[in-house]
């Protein structure tokens, strides 16, 4: 990324921290800058091409350094820190999750994740798809952290024994507010999942 898409980048997270994802536009930035819209557009090229900026920034707040040596806790730290960069963000897994990004700051995090895998003694294709399933839970359930309502949108009402009896049974824990709680849970799970297929 050069100094000027960095500056463009950088100009666009603080449009997104201030009007949320959906007021981010060139021109917007453009703006914002104080320069032409064709100045953006020279560096960044589309909408799509500042968002993949955008979301590399994002991810580039995630620290590479002092990580554990065991690759079980290694990963589970490469996930807590790239949850917490995305939370960082107003709209920031929404951002990131509309991008298929090939830059520095997106290739070193999956690189530093796939090579914890790897030396759990799993296959290649194990390591690379269970950091897929880590990098895509982790995104949608921060979504949902970040757009969550105050209230379970009538999901308690609506669900009852009668006509949904598992969800009446367990929609206490349906949708609840404890994301971190949920994060652990699910995490554990796909860790428990690639251990039991290594054995």
């Amino acid at each position: 990324m050069s100094e000027r898409q960095r500056e463009i980048a950088r100009a666009a997270l603080e449009l997104l921290e201030d009007r949320g994802a959906e007021a981010v536009s060139l021109r917007a930035v453009a703006d914002r800058l104080g320069v032409r819209l064709n100045t953006v557009s020279w560096h960044v090229g589309s909408k799509a091409g500042l968002q993949d900026l955008m979301a590399d920034e994002i991810v580039g707040e995630v620290s590479l350094k002092r990580l554990p040596k065991e690759w079980e806790p290694r990963v589970r730290e490469l996930v807590r820190r790239y949850r917490a960069a995305l939370l960082r963000h107003r709209d920031g897994a929404a951002v990131v999750a509309g991008t298929f990004v090939a830059k520095q700051n997106t290739l070193g995090l999956s690189d530093a994740l796939v090579a914890a895998l790897l030396d759990s003694g799993c296959g290649d294709a194990d390591a690379a798809w269970t950091a897929w399933t880590l990098v895509y839970f982790t995104l949608g359930l921060v979504a949902e952290e970040q757009s969550a309502p105050d209230s379970d949108g009538g999901l308690a009402a609506a669900v009852t024994a009668g006509a949904f009896p598992a969800l009446a049974r367990t929609v206490a824990h349906i949708g609840g507010a404890n994301f971190v709680e949920r994060h652990h849970f699910g995490l554990d799970l796909i860790l428990a999942g690639l251990r039991a297929r290594i054995r």
